[in-house]
């Protein structure tokens, strides 16, 4: 039962078994945080893991950290963490370059292994899986379409029987729509096609089940619910049937089977190291290490019943003021965030930095979609009771229309 005062919320905080996890984070004094979704908020463990990274293992033990310090293994070590909230086994995932390089690797493997010439993706994708993918189809002379994975067309796309693999979010980065994965995993094998699965707004909001669905290849970032601090670097998953067949186009050292014999011909290694390329970022990958490790803490159960119930808080205040919500209502079809739209055209991005003033922190995506992201690790039901009561006295006192709120930035 959705709360509806603010004393109920101190009650559910109380009784909140994901409670403790809250102080694992740096939360400034005075502000809501709604934009983990984006970027997720600095454990209180990376500053000393970082430090310790950089002052003991690389500036007392130099080059024997690649050995004494795991350097070496890192792509994989991280892997392993990251794998239970996949639902992966650890030797399916690695860690390791960005979003877009891997999404390139996986799209190429993809499309040698099936044989077949065409790309599928979604209109109104993230901008990388579009841009990636056109990049990749051009190098490999083979065609992108684009369809609405929401809609009849998609069946009627596959049942061409000439798509090489289908790319899709598992959560619309707009809207929150979360998408069936295992039906159209399912649908997408029927017609002969690979699946790759972009999870970088689903991975720590959503239970997954890479391996049990049987899906191809999936991609995500690690810096928005698994905290990973910005710029963190990316995982690829690759099912292990794959391993021993899959070609990947930026076949560099780290990839290599026996990388210290220096050979001069390329060997892809014999599991997924083989989507490894050139040396990573270590210190990255120790700030990422301590978002794991509260993640290793949480229950993903848990973690999703309260994402739903404080999404539910969240659309019935807003619903009290008149904006409308592109968030479906059916907990099936949502992610972890609330997209709304506010009737008057232009008022979106005013009303999210009006907010901001008011420390409640969301974000704006064109043309007109306030965002709002709910990380359950360190938000409280009475955090998103204020900010849902921020934003209706911001949209009733009209207080968005002043000039300075108006005004773009470069990041919106």
């Amino acid at each position: 039962m959705t709360p509806t005062t603010r004393e109920e919320c101190v009650e559910l905080d109380a009784a909140d078994p994901l409670a403790p996890l809250r102080e694992e984070f740096v939360l400034p004094e005075g502000v809501i945080y709604l934009d983990g979704n984006s970027l997720g908020a600095l454990p209180r463990s990376t500053p000393g893991r970082v430090a310790d990274m950089i002052e003991r293992e690389w500036g007392r033990d130099l080059i024997r950290s690649w050995n004494d310090a795991g350097w070496w293994d890192k792509p994989r070590t991280l892997g392993a963490k990251v794998a239970p909230l996949v639902g992966a086994d650890p030797d399916e995932v690695i860690v390791g370059d960005g979003t877009s390089a891997n999404l390139f690797k996986a799209l190429v493997a993809a499309v040698r292994l099936s044989g077949r010439s065409v790309v599928l993706g979604e209109a109104g994708n993230f901008p990388t899986d579009l841009y990636v993918t056109e990049g990749a189809v051009s190098l490999l002379g083979a065609e992108q379409r684009r369809v609405d994975p929401d809609g009849p067309g998609l069946a009627e796309e596959l049942a061409r029987g000439d798509v090489a693999a289908l790319l899709l979010s598992h959560v619309d980065y707009r809207s929150g729509v979360l998408r069936d994965m295992a039906g159209i995993t399912r649908l997408a094998h029927e017609h002969g096609a690979l699946v790759i699965w972009d999870l970088c707004h689903s991975v720590g909001a959503v239970p997954i089940d890479l391996s049990g669905l049987e899906v191809d290849f999936a991609v995500g970032c690690t810096y928005k619910y698994l905290n990973g601090g910005p710029g963190a670097p990316s995982f690829l998953y690759a099912a292990r049937r794959h391993h021993a067949v899959a070609d990947q186009p930026l076949s560099g050292w780290h990839g290599h089977a026996r990388p210290f014999d220096f050979t001069p011909d390329y060997e892809p290694s014999p599991g997924v190291s083989r989507f490894l390329s050139g040396s990573q970022p270590l210190v990255a990958d120790a700030a990422l290490e301590a978002g794991l490790d509260v993640w290793a803490k949480a229950d993903m159960d848990r973690v999703r019943a309260k994402s739903l119930a404080m999404t539910d808080l969240f659309l019935a205040r807003a619903a009290s003021v008149g904006l409308s919500s592109i968030t479906p209502a059916e907990h099936e079809r949502r992610g972890s965030q609330v997209a709304l739209l506010q009737p008057e055209e232009g008022a979106g991005y005013p009303i999210v930095q009006a907010l901001i003033e008011r420390g409640v922190i969301g974000d704006f995506r064109a043309p007109d979609v306030m965002r709002f992201g709910f990380t359950p690790l360190y938000l409280r039901y009475v955090d998103v009771f204020d900010a849902a009561t921020a934003l209706v006295e911001v949209v009733e006192s009209g207080e968005w229309r002043a000039e300075r709120f108006n005004r773009r930035s470069q990041v919106t």
